[in-house]
């Protein structure tokens, strides 16, 4: 998606994937070699804090970066590395196509960094949270950093007014593409239900959500939405999202062939 807004926009830029094996020298190679910034993806999101010349206040409140910003630093000569994350931002855009979180009562599946990460936007945006989690130390300690509540995710029968899901475990994911994060007897409690998976497009939560009557969210609107923020970090300018869109399917119609 990024390439395709680089050729769209005439930027003389590209977006290459790299393998990553030593943090700290890949932060050295950045600066030598005049890189931008560079996406982070797991399990580098936490560990790359440690050797960043800055770190942005909402990125150390949620303990992981997965944008980085190359810039110059008051010599105009030092190459400084600061950043970022746009997960929360991603999640927050993609809901809000859909309604307004302000007051809404959002049910979160899992307690990971994505979860963080999309907990700490809804949050931000005045939203009451659940978070539901197998594990009940991880869960109670990310209920505990939102100010929310905690339940395990055989009790989600139990809750009497909620008016989203989003799940944001790997549940669901290929090849497993048959597992489910909630029974789907469960999902006319919702009015929308988002999934962070993207692969594949339509997950079974997904599929059973419609038949249920609910809203869906894809996970393919986070990305996108991570992805527009990315780039305005990097070069300051809005990108077309309907480019990226156009090119994460294509990309998502390739991968399936």
């Amino acid at each position: 998606m990024h390439n395709a807004v680089f050729s769209s926009m005439g930027i003389n830029g590209v977006y290459v994937p790299m393998q990553v094996r030593e943090v700290e020298q890949a932060i050295t190679g950045l600066k030598a070699l005049g890189f931008r910034g560079a996406s982070v993806t797991v399990p580098h999101k936490e560990t790359v804090m440690a050797y960043l010349d800055y770190v942005d206040p909402i990125a150390d409140q949620i303990g992981a970066v997965n944008t980085l910003v190359c810039e110059k630093g008051q010599d105009g000569i030092t190459t400084l590395v600061k950043g970022l994350n746009t997960d929360w931002l991603g999640a927050l855009r993609a809901l809000e196509q859909v309604m307004s979180p302000k007051g809404s009562h959002i049910v979160i599946m899992g307690a990971g960094g994505s979860a963080k990460a999309v907990g700490y936007g809804l949050k931000k945006a005045g939203a009451q949270i659940t978070i539901a989690n197998r594990t009940e130390k991880k869960g109670q300690q990310l209920a505990q950093w939102l100010d929310a509540d905690f339940i395990l995710p055989e009790t989600v029968a139990d809750i009497k007014h909620a008016d989203v899901l989003i799940n944001t475990t790997s549940v669901g994911m290929e090849p497993d593409y048959n597992s489910i994060v909630i029974n789907p007897e469960l999902l006319p409690k919702f009015k929308t239900v988002m999934d962070i998976v993207y692969a594949p497009l339509e997950t079974r939560l997904l599929r059973e959500a419609t038949r249920a009557g609910c809203k869906t969210i894809d996970g393919l609107s986070m990305l996108l939405y991570q992805g527009a923020a990315q780039f305005e970090a990097w070069t300051g300018k809005t990108p077309p999202l309907e480019v990226m869109r156009a090119a994460l399917m294509q990309a998502l119609s390739t991968a399936k062939k």
